[in-house]
């Protein structure tokens, strides 16, 4: 036996593809080579020609879909059969390198893990209003203890202070975005004509309909911010956690990314509906007034927040705030 099968190259492309991408970019590239031997090997490279200048000016974003995506194909080769191990930036000499997967032993997939694929296909962008019940907290637990990557931390923000503090960041960074004609241009031109866009293709053109904070979608120049009771009221109703790293480096964006898309499988697959928020991180006071409001040891990566659905979802995007 030489390598994958027609079936399992399907399989394993068919569920990176689904992941999301910060401004449904797709900023990855996934190979798989040859090998002899039965061994399966994966490689996923980051696309630099995808980058975000005014979004994403550092990359961030782009490392944390490129983790979403390496979560996918995990889940694929787990569901297949497959013990899969992750080596990430294997390669000095080739930095785009994000991660290297092999699969050189077998392993019968657990419920969970068929659970997460069967999430593939279910997960969206939900960018209305949650439904007024509150996630059950034998749910929330269950998100919380989603997360199996070494590293990363998940952090529930909860308690009037905590969700009052959250709201004022959030606005701050909407109205900051708002105001920028760059990353507005730049929103602008990774907007598809369409409502569905294909993976890869930009964000919707019904985000420009979806005019209120916390569920606008993208922060546009019509975004209507409301107020801080307003906001911190809606919030409140919400289960909301942040990811966070020890440190700040590449490897910290990518585990962060495979991480949030973990337990947003989990929530999926648990009919939940939920958006995942990097946007506000990308402002350095943000980050700063998340770690002191929070007392967060670690950096802020990703906000996810989750809830019953209420209302229309959209596709395949990340950074909805």
């Amino acid at each position: 036996m030489t390598g994958w099968t027609l079936e399992e190259k399907n399989l394993v492309t068919g569920a990176a593809v689904r992941a999301p991408s910060v401004h449904n970019t797709m900023p990855w590239v996934l190979e798989l080579p040859e090998t002899p031997g039965g061994v399966r090997v994966a490689e996923l490279y980051e696309r630099l020609d995808r980058a975000l200048p005014r979004h994403d000016p550092l990359g961030r974003d782009r490392l944390v879909s490129c983790g979403a995506a390496l979560e996918h194909v995990r889940v694929a080769l787990r569901v297949l059969g497959w013990a899969p191990e992750v080596a990430l930036f294997p390669d000095p000499e080739r930095p785009d390198l994000v991660a290297r997967v092999r699969a050189d032993h077998r392993a019968a997939p657990a419920d969970v893990d068929c659970q997460a694929h069967a999430a593939l296909g279910r997960r969206r962008s939900h960018r209305r209003p949650f439904g007024a019940a509150p996630v059950a907290e034998p749910l929330v637990h269950r998100l919380l203890a989603a997360n199996h990557t070494d590293g990363v931390g998940l952090r529930r923000v909860r308690g009037t202070d905590e969700v009052r503090a959250l709201a004022r960041l959030l606005i701050h960074a909407a109205l900051v975005l708002r105001e920028d004609r760059g990353y507005q241009r730049e929103l602008t031109a990774w907007t598809a004509a369409m409502r569905d866009p294909l993976p890869g293709a930009g964000v919707s053109a019904a985000t420009r309909r979806t005019a209120t904070l916390p569920w606008a979608g993208l922060g546009r120049r019509t975004t209507a911010v409301p107020d801080l009771d307003t906001l911190a009221d809606r919030l409140a109703g919400e289960c909301l956690l942040l990811v966070e790293t020890p440190d700040d480096g590449p490897r910290d964006h990518v585990r962060a990314g495979a991480a949030a898309e973990s337990v947003w499988l989990a929530a999926a697959g648990a009919g939940l509906a939920g958006a995942l928020l990097t946007q506000p991180c990308q402002l350095s006071e943000v980050r700063a007034g998340l770690v002191e409001a929070l007392s967060l040891n670690g950096f802020p990566q990703v906000l996810l927040r989750f809830g019953h659905r209420g209302g229309h979802h959209g596709r395949h995007e990340m950074g909805s705030s």
